[in-house]
């Protein structure tokens, strides 16, 4: 596999609580971690990958430092309790930049998902800036080029801009011009969306491509119409990959990514919109992305990712 390396051994450490209970375990204990990249070779259904990329976050002029959040994000996972649902859990390795050649990381990342949905695996991938979502994108709509997949993104920023080149701020964009090329409807759907950061010009065109929104304002008012909304949009769909920007958060929650949000959505109102969609029974895959731990406050927006994604694995039903 092009640009991957194993995970540390010294990343998946935590205490031990074994001479309690049997039982008593954390993710450490029951994750296995590949030393190559055999995704047929592991056990369970859930495997883990990390994108360790913010080039795209740099050409988009936003605040690098993304590339270090796998590893990161995995030492927060690592001390949280292991439930039956969590030794489905495979640790893959990481997919890394080399330099600045952000399209060769992303092609990279799309054989790597597509590699372990064709071993029978969902993806659950640790980004990197928002760049992740193409290379995740392609490599699920290559999996399953029959089927209707569509995109939920959970974000205040539609990422739908028109660049000469691949950035964070361009990867649905870019998936709405695969899908065209292969003759496939985009399917897409942004919840947490702000207007205050969006300019028309992206509003018309998530507008042109049929985009659902749902305004970060509906999720905190009215959260039960915000998740009839998501579920109306699943409804046709055969599979779903869902892809996370942490600064959909308030920056109170989540001050560790490269916009933090002035209002966002809290993460008590998120955790209802992912369990609609996570017991949705249609979720293929799950990214989530722009941790900036360079900009994180004695931890916090690292356990605040560390607990979404374990939650994910909770409910990934």
């Amino acid at each position: 596999m092009k640009q991957w390396r194993p995970t540390s051994a010294e990343v998946w450490q935590g205490r031990d609580d074994s001479g309690e209970a049997a039982n008593a375990l954390r993710l450490f204990q029951t994750i296995t971690c590949s030393t190559t990249f055999c995704p047929e070779q592991l056990p369970g259904d859930i495997a883990l990958l990390g994108f360790a990329c913010d080039e795209g976050v740099r050409r988009n002029n936003g605040r690098t430092g993304a590339a270090q959040a796998p590893a990161i994000l995995r030492r927060a996972l690592a001390n949280l309790a292991s439930h039956a649902e969590h030794t489905r859990l495979a640790d893959c390795g990481d997919i890394f930049v080399e330099q600045d050649n952000l399209e060769q990381a992303q092609q990279a990342l799309r054989e790597a998902v597509l590699a372990c949905q064709r071993a029978g695996k969902r993806t659950l991938v640790l980004g990197g800036g928002h760049e992740t979502a193409l290379g995740h994108g392609l490599g699920v709509l290559d999996a399953f080029p029959q089927e209707k997949v569509g995109i939920i993104n959970l974000d205040a920023h539609l990422d739908l801009r028109h660049a000469p080149q691949a950035t964070s701020g361009t990867p649905f964009r870019q998936l709405a011009h695969y899908c065209e090329t292969q003759q496939r409807d985009f399917r897409y759907a942004c919840c947490g969306l702000s207007m205050a950061a969006n300019t028309q010009a992206l509003l018309d065109e998530a507008a042109c491509r049929h985009v659902t929104i749902v305004e970060d304002l509906r999720c905190l008012s009215a959260p039960t119409e915000a998740i009839a909304q998501l579920e109306q949009f699943m409804a046709d769909l055969d599979r779903i990959y869902l892809t996370i920007d942490l600064d959909v958060l308030p920056a109170w929650e989540m001050p560790a990514v490269s916009a933090p949000a002035a209002l966002g959505v809290p993460c008590a109102i998120l955790l209802q919109l992912l369990a609609a969609i996570c017991r949705s029974g249609k979720l293929q895959a799950v990214d989530l992305v722009e941790f900036n731990p360079s900009h994180d406050r004695d931890g916090q927006g690292a356990r605040v990712a560390a607990r979404i994604a374990w939650q994910v694995a909770r409910w990934w039903g």
